[in-house]
């Protein structure tokens, strides 16, 4: 195992934070090693709210990963999400000097490097520039511009914002636990490389990530990715409405949704019956299992609309031959693919994460494990693509990951915009512990 690479991702979501362990196997396929889970009690809705509680959590995550594999662990892949993050669609132009020339990766870069220079909202930074297509010379629905000749070289860009003071924040706790970031990536891009295949990205698919604080979306078609958003609210409100319309504790509330919640009343009986015991020698409270579910429906009703909003809002809803893929804890629910055909009328399916991964020592299949896979599975996309011959015992990953949609992504630009965050990052946390 001295010559093997690893690679940590680490997703701190609302409800938990996860740190996954993984290699690659003999051949070729990425094996999970291990993986270290606690409770997330600092994050709300996607974003840090508690420093401290969020680094004490990460450090129990990431010190059980490390006795579950006996890897030290130093660097990781963050995924990050949350109500801040934004998309918009850019075009950038480049007129170049000699168009008898070939068009290089030099040609590329510098185009994608306009992208990054975008004057942003105050106290937003870019977090990913994704090309989609390009022109060239009026010629479009180019993918592979390099090797042709042409004056004038456009692009279409996917470009994917946040706030600074919420990525800063996050890279502040996984500093303050001792480890550094190599990379930031949305989090539903990251479970969508965990649980789409290519033939669902090129016929046109909807992922829909249903966490604990936030739903991701993310919408791919023709092996593009055209649209992403985050809606505010996810499994937790689910949790929150049941606490409230049942008149029991949140604790009570979370068992009752996980052992017997549906997304559709009409599938369960009148007569089925659950006693939740009473507090403090208190009578013993029953709920019906249809009121339950009439609970649980109409938020995941909400929460579907928000999606379909986002789908028609893309432009691509007629496009999207391979339907909808729901992923994470929230997709466990039972019946849930049933309500999302019923309200948007696509074909539906739940994602799990072993979409592209080898069989490893722990086992990840569950949804909930899919932003954590896909933070691993981009990580050695990306050692790939800019580490191909390095060998080392540490646990290592690229300076920044790389966009696997059109094989177009600029290491270099994305390492330079992380070093500046990191810095900063730095100073903040340099000043607070002096």
């Amino acid at each position: 195992m001295a010559s093997e690479k690893y690679i940590v991702g680490l997703d701190v979501g609302t409800t938990k934070i996860v740190a996954m362990v993984g290699r690659k196997n003999e051949y070729g396929k990425v094996e999970i090693l291990g993986l270290g889970k606690t409770e997330s009690v600092g994050v709300m809705r996607g974003q840090v709210s508690n420093i401290e509680r969020t680094v004490q959590s990460i450090k129990v995550a990431v010190e059980e990963a490390e006795q579950k594999t006996g890897i030290p662990i130093r660097k990781v892949n963050v995924g990050i999400a949350g109500q801040h993050i934004k998309s918009l669609q850019h075009n950038g132009i480049r007129t170049r000097a000699n168009s008898e020339s070939e068009i290089n990766q030099n040609d590329i870069d510098a185009l994608i490097e306009d992208m990054y220079k975008l004057a942003m909202l105050p106290g937003e930074e870019i977090i990913h520039v994704i090309p989609q297509e390009y022109m060239v010379d009026n010629e479009s629905g180019i993918r592979e511009p390099i090797g042709m000749s042409g004056r004038r070289l456009e692009a279409n860009f996917h470009i994917i914002t946040g706030q600074i003071a919420a990525i800063n924040n996050l890279v502040k706790c996984v500093r303050k636990a001792g480890l550094e970031v190599d990379g930031i990536t949305l989090e539903p891009l990251a479970s969508a490389d965990a649980v789409l295949s290519h033939d669902e990205k090129e016929a046109g698919v909807v992922l829909v990530d249903i966490g604990g604080g936030t739903t991701d979306v993310a919408i791919f078609q023709d092996s593009i990715i055209r649209h992403t958003s985050v809606i505010p609210f996810g499994g937790n409100i689910i949790t929150e409405d049941i606490k409230e319309g049942c008149t029991i504790i949140k604790a009570q509330a979370e068992l009752l949704k996980i052992r017997f919640g549906s997304a559709l009343a009409s599938e369960n009986q009148e007569n089925e019956i659950v006693s939740i015991p009473g507090l403090r020698g208190r009578e013993p409270k029953e709920i019906t299992i249809k009121n339950l579910s009439h609970i649980i429906q109409a938020r995941m009703e909400e929460i579907i609309d928000h999606v379909y909003y986002e789908i028609k809002n893309s432009g691509y809803e007629k496009k999207l031959i391979a339907g909808i893929v729901i992923t994470g804890g929230g997709s466990m629910l039972q019946h849930t693919t049933q309500l999302v055909e019923y309200i948007t009328g696509m074909d539906t399916r739940i994602g799990y994460p072993n979409e592209h991964l080898g069989k490893g020592a722990e086992d990840v299949t569950s949804p909930m494990y899919a932003t954590g896979v896909g933070l691993v599975l981009r990580g050695f996309a990306a050692l790939k693509q800019t580490e191909p011959e390095e060998a080392s015992t540490e646990v290592k990953e690229p300076e920044v990951e790389k966009q696997p949609v059109t094989g177009h992504s600029d290491p270099k630009k994305q390492a330079s915009w992380l070093d500046k965050l990191l810095e900063k990052t730095r100073q903040i946390f340099d000043e607070d512990t002096q």
